[in-house]
C-alpha cells in the first residue's frame, strides 16, 4: 500500500483498536432535510470531536464543516435519484476526482446496488471510481445499498454484495448488521463497518447493534440517524466509541451514556 493510501486509511481507523466510528451525515443527499438534520452545521458542531471521521457531501462539508477540522472526511461522491423514486439504484459518480483532492478528503465513498436494475451501472461506476481513486492515493469506501427494499438485508445477499465491492477495489465497505454477520465477514477481504440505518426503537438497540457488529468482526461503524436522531447525540456518540474502541458492554456503555446525559448536546432539546 502506498505511503499516502496507507495514511488515510490510519487516520480513519484507530492504531489501538483497529477500529473506526464514523459519522454520517449525508443524508440529505437522497433524502433531503431530514429530521433533526435540518440545520446540519447546528447538529455536526457538537459531534465532531468524537468522531473518527465524518461521512458527507461537498455541499455540507464547504458550508457545515469547519475547516479547520481535522477529523478526516469521506465524502459521498454519488447520487442522481431522490426519495421521490421508487427505484434508488440509477445514481452515477456526481463529485469528480479532482474536487475530491482539492478538498483534501480522506477518502471516496459511493452506493453499488447489487441485484437493483442498475446494478451493472453502479458496479462499473464503482470500478472506474477505484481507477481513479487509486492513482490520487484515496481509499474508496462501497456501500451496499438496498434502496427500500429492507428485507435483502440477509448474510446471503451482503455477503454477496460485500464480496463483489472488494473484488471491484474497494479499500472498506460500508454494509448492514443481519444474523450470521460472521459470514459476511469471512467472505470480505477488507475491512467492514457497519451502519445503523433507520432510527432504532432505542438507544440500548443502537449500543447492542454496535457491539454484535464488533463481536463478529467488524471494524467499526458508520452510523447518522441512530446518534444525531437520539435525544443525547454527544453521549450517545461517547457510548459507542466505548463499544468500538474500549470492548464496553452494552451496559457499560450505557453507563457512559447515562454518565454523559449530565452534560447534553445543543440538539437535546430538539423534537
Amino acid at each position: 500500500m502506498d505511503w499516502g493510501m496507507a495514511n488515510r486509511m490510519h487516520r480513519m481507523f484507530s492504531p489501538a483498536s483497529g477500529n473506526t466510528v464514523m459519522l454520517a451525515v449525508d443524508h440529505g443527499y437522497f433524502m433531503g432535510p431530514t429530521r433533526r438534520l435540518e440545520d446540519a452545521r447546528a447538529t455536526i458542531a457538537p459531534l465532531v470531536p468524537y468522531a473518527d471521521a465524518l461521512a458527507l457531501t461537498r455541499g455540507l462539508l464547504r458550508h457545515s464543516v469547519d475547516p479547520t477540522t481535522s477529523v478526516p472526511i469521506v465524502l459521498r461522491v454519488s447520487g442522481g435519484s431522490t426519495i421521490l423514486k421508487e427505484d434508488l439504484s440509477h445514481e452515477a459518480v456526481t463529485t469528480s476526482m479532482e474536487e475530491a483532492v482539492r478538498l483534501n478528503v480522506s477518502a471516496v465513498a459511493l452506493s453499488v446496488f447489487v441485484g437493483a436494475p442498475h446494478e451493472h451501472e453502479s458496479l462499473v461506476h464503482l470500478s472506474e471510481l477505484v481507477d481513479d481513486a487509486e492513482a490520487a492515493g484515496l481509499p474508496v469506501m462501497a456501500i451496499t445499498a438496498v434502496g427500500k427494499e429492507l428485507e435483502k438485508r440477509d448474510a446471503r445477499y451482503l455477503a454477496l454484495a460485500c464480496r463483489v465491492s472488494a473484488e471491484l477495489g474497494a479499500r472498506i465497505v460500508k454494509t448492514y448488521y443481519c444474523d450470521d454477520f460472521s459470514k459476511v465477514v469471512e467472505g470480505c477481504p477488507v475491512p467492514l463497518v457497519v451502519a445503523g440505518g433507520p432510527k432504532l426503537d432505542s438507544d440500548e438497540a443502537a449500543l447492542t447493534l454496535a457491539r454484535h457488529a464488533i463481536d463478529e468482526g467488524a471494524h467499526g461503524i458508520d452510523m447518522g440517524r441512530n446518534i444525531w436522531q437520539s435525544d443525547h447525540p454527544v453521549a450517545m456518540l461517547k457510548a459507542l466509541r466505548a463499544i468500538v474502541h474500549e470492548k464496553a458492554t452494552v451496559r457499560e456503555a450505557l453507563d457512559v451514556l447515562n454518565g454523559s446525559k449530565a452534560n447534553p448536546s445543543p440538539r437535546a432539546a430538539v423534537t
